[in-house]
């Protein structure tokens, strides 16, 4: 398996967390130290306990619509990895990233940030840097 293919696995792995409201799956995704969340029209939290509390948050709440993600597109540099994709929440879509480390051999989130996006959903909302043109 590539690691692009191995950090896909772990964003996977995060939306079927969320999408069960799983919070012992949410917390073996998250790396324990150095990690932040950014969910939108919330503050930055900061910290393994504080991103997770926000996940048990959003979890207990009823009103919460499901989320869908599509049209991921990962960048993978040692060991560092990034997947971008769109998230649609309430039929509203947001640009999302997560951010994952390699750590002990196994592809831990660091960071997830989501943000609505103003403009119409196209087919090709994640452009692709010129190298990856050619």
């Amino acid at each position: 398996m590539t690691d692009e293919d191995s950090i896909l696995a772990a964003n996977t792995a995060y939306y079927h967390a969320f999408s069960k409201a799983d919070i012992v799956g949410m917390s073996a995704i998250w790396a324990e130290d150095d990690v932040s969340c950014i969910h939108p029209g919330w503050p930055v939290l900061i910290g393994g306990q504080n991103v997770l509390r926000s996940y048990g948050e959003i979890f207990r709440n009823p009103l919460q619509e499901p989320l869908e993600h599509q049209k991921h597109h990962v960048i993978a540099t040692g060991d560092d990895g990034r997947v971008f994709c769109v998230e649609i929440v309430g039929g509203m879509a947001l640009a999302a990233t997560n951010w994952f480390k390699r750590i002990n051999g196994a592809w831990r989130l660091i960071h997830h940030q989501a943000s609505p996006i103003a403009a119409p959903i196209e087919e090709n909302d994640i452009q692709p840097s010129p190298k990856q043109l050619n």
